[in-house]
């Protein structure tokens, strides 16, 4: 097994259709909610994301497949004055899962966060997604507390258009 991180490039139209692929693969699994890229994500997806400042990416390649991708989005914490990388998608291919490449893609995230100066790498993940947080986990990823007293904080969002 030749397992290889590269940063991903999307101006390469084999690279852009294979992190498409797999991008609609996690959103067809029940983790990514099961239904699949819209139609509009899916002609629009590529373009607009482009032009997004501060996304990093990469794809995980075995043996010249993409089994897995990693999508990030720098941010900056206010409280400690510096840039911080969120971990937005995280995607292994359900027939290579458990076999170290989630693993790989976060080692390759935090080597993208460190040479960008980031303080902390952040991720969201469903609660019932045991697999996923164990792996998080490993990787020195914990629930975020100012204060134990004050409890963990919560992902939100509020819906504000639907394509």
């Amino acid at each position: 097994m030749s397992l290889r991180v590269l940063p991903l490039d999307l101006s390469d139209t084999a690279q852009a259709a294979s992190w498409l692929n797999l991008l609609d693969h996690y959103a067809n699994d029940p983790m990514g909610g099961g239904e699949g890229l819209s139609d509009y994500a899916k002609v629009n997806l590529l373009r607009t994301i482009q032009q997004v400042p501060g996304f990093h990416g990469a794809l995980a390649w075995l043996d010249g497949e993409a089994v897995g991708l990693i999508d990030c989005f720098a941010g900056f914490s206010t409280f400690a004055a510096r840039p911080l990388l969120n971990i937005h998608d995280i995607v292994v291919r359900a027939e290579w899962r458990g076999r170290g490449i989630a693993r790989a893609l976060l080692a390759w995230a935090e080597a993208r966060a460190r040479q960008l100066a980031c303080c902390k790498l952040t991720l969201e993940v469903l609660s019932n997604n045991r697999p996923a947080m164990a792996t998080y986990q490993r990787a020195g990823f914990a629930p975020y507390m100012l204060d134990p007293a004050a409890g963990q904080a919560w992902l939100m969002q509020k819906i504000l258009s639907e394509v």
